[in-house]
């Protein structure tokens, strides 16, 4: 797990720091095997540009998954032991609250 937090409030700024401090670091760690990012909460104004990675990742570098998260660390654990049993998923953006599923208000 790549744990990415600290990103501005603002997604075009939030998206322009990923790609500029993470983006090769995450790819790096692909070659080494699968990974799952896990990223603070966010608005609905942020999913565009948190699911665009997470395709465009697992397609440039498929077979290895790569899969982004979103929540707290109790969310984050939860969703390293789901994905470690779908080996079928991939490229996907995944929020989520505690509760069982992020808001899709949000």
């Amino acid at each position: 797990m790549i744990r990415i937090d600290g990103l501005p409030e603002e997604p075009l700024a939030a998206a322009g720091l990923f790609h500029q401090h993470w983006l090769a670091h995450v790819e790096e760690k692909l070659g080494e095997g699968d990974v799952m990012v896990a990223l603070d909460p966010a608005d609905h104004r942020h999913r565009d540009w948190r699911r665009a990675i997470a395709r465009d990742l697992a397609r440039k570098n498929a077979p290895r998954r790569i899969n982004l998260v979103a929540g707290d660390d109790a969310v984050f654990a939860a969703f390293a032991a789901y994905l470690a049993g779908a080996p079928g998923i991939t490229g996907q953006y995944l929020e989520g609250d505690g509760q069982g599923a992020g808001d899709p208000a949000r």
